[in-house]
């Protein structure tokens, strides 16, 4: 499969005009929001619910704060209200690689169309 990337707004739900909009990577194997910690500070920043270790896809544990709540926009979805989890990211090229996980996209109504390479809208939510 390739890169799928969508453009998104993160905005503190407490301090709605503390926002973030980028670019991310979709990733079906990460579950929520990941956002680099350095832009922690751009979101007010949204107070830490908890701390938890994630694995990351080269199989290193890495700790990560999971912060909230915040209202997060994918373009063309539904907005939603979560958490974020901030983990220390080295940025490739200078650029950052923040992560869309797959809780975020199934409560957007958002799913990934692997053949057009793309987001798709979910008619109905799942209740089977």
């Amino acid at each position: 499969m390739g890169r799928i990337v969508a453009p998104v707004l993160i905005a503190n739900a407490l301090d709605p005009a503390r926002e973030i909009r980028c670019e991310i990577l979709v990733d079906t194997g990460t579950a929520g929001l990941v956002l680099p910690t350095a832009w922690r500070s751009r979101l007010g920043p949204p107070p830490t619910v908890r701390t938890v270790e994630m694995e990351t896809a080269d199989q290193r544990v890495v700790t990560g704060d999971v912060c909230g709540p915040v209202r997060i926009q994918i373009e063309g979805f539904d907005t939603i209200f979560n958490e974020v989890t901030f983990l220390d990211m080295q940025p490739r090229n200078g650029e950052y690689e923040p992560l869309l996980g797959y809780i975020i996209l199934e409560q957007s109504r958002a799913a990934v169309d692997p053949i057009g390479q793309r987001l798709v809208r979910v008619k109905y939510y799942d209740l089977k």
